[in-house]
């Protein structure tokens, strides 16, 4: 981890000077865990992706007020949960129907950790979207609460109180134990 942090320091330095191969190197660092998060809040495939390139361009555009000493992976998923948040309230405004289908999520697992099943992967789409995302960066991305209070500027209550209501919200729908979510 210490190795890509500072290759991820050299990365953002580069691209602060204008370095083409450097902010490549950030975006195919960045990108599946940025597009995944997006994926999961918004549960649309094409609006995923524009919503991550258009994370991607926001943190390109004020990379030069980015502190290098801080990682750029949580600052990034902070913009791409909010744009996401911001698509998916808009979107329930307008009382669109049909999700697409969550098998990509479903099947890609970055990081290694436990696959989440279609019933689950459902369910939180029922979520409203801010328990959806504080449940997104808390337990598919694994952010702290404490992490995602400062990455949504939002009083850690908050965030446990939307994690907290948002997993018994996915109980009721599973029809499962909270505490096996």
């Amino acid at each position: 981890m210490a190795g890509l942090r500072a290759d991820e320091r050299a990365w953002i330095a580069g691209a602060q000077a204008g370095s083409l191969p450097d902010l490549e190197a950030l975006f195919r660092e960045h990108w599946p865990r940025a597009y995944r998060a997006a994926y999961l809040v918004v549960h649309d495939g094409a609006a995923a992706e524009d919503i991550a390139q258009e994370a991607f361009l926001a943190a390109i555009r004020t990379l030069d007020r980015f502190d290098r000493g801080r990682p750029f992976g949580p600052w990034l998923h902070r913009i791409v949960v909010n744009r996401a948040i911001d698509w998916a309230r808009a979107r329930s405004l307008r009382a669109e129907v049909g999700e697409p289908a969550l098998e990509l999520a479903a099947n890609e697992n970055a990081g290694g950790g436990r696959p989440y099943s279609q019933p689950v992967l459902a369910a939180l789409g029922e979520l409203s979207p801010d328990h959806r995302a504080v449940i997104v960066l808390r337990h598919l991305l694994e952010y702290t609460p404490g992490e995602i209070a400062r990455m949504l500027d939002l009083p850690r209550g908050t965030v446990n109180s939307r994690l907290r209501r948002g997993l018994n919200h996915l109980a009721d729908l599973l029809e499962v134990d909270e505490d096996t979510l």
